[in-house]
């Protein structure tokens, strides 16, 4: 599978996906960053940088709700695809990713 398609891309703004997470909602946040990147500021999520989809696919539960991360939103879209693709229903991308997180949310995450 290609981790490139053109269909739309379902997202979750950092404000919601903050409110839903302060009331106890299990989501499962997918960090599709470097490792660098990820050492450098984070909110927690699984890291499983974007080239090692493909073959990590099998580490994720296709049943849980999951929002995919990323620097500013563009590689978590393509990520979100490739998941929607192979059958994950309820998988949305976070929209401005960890950038407009920090600014929106958390203003003390290093911003790059």
């Amino acid at each position: 599978m290609s981790l490139f398609g053109n269909r739309s891309v379902p997202e979750i703004s950092a404000v919601e996906l903050k409110e839903r997470l302060d009331n106890g909602e299990e989501i499962f946040i997918l960090d599709v960053r470097q490792p660098d990147e990820y050492r450098y500021c984070n909110i927690g999520g699984l890291l499983m940088p974007l080239g090692d989809l493909p073959r990590r696919m099998s580490d994720l539960d296709p049943e849980r709700e999951i929002v995919v991360v990323c620097h500013s939103g563009a590689r978590s879209a393509r990520a979100t695809q490739y998941l929607q693709r192979a059958g994950f229903l309820n998988v949305k991308n976070l929209a401005g990713g960890i950038d407009r997180w920090a600014e929106e949310i958390d203003p003390t995450l290093p911003r790059y």
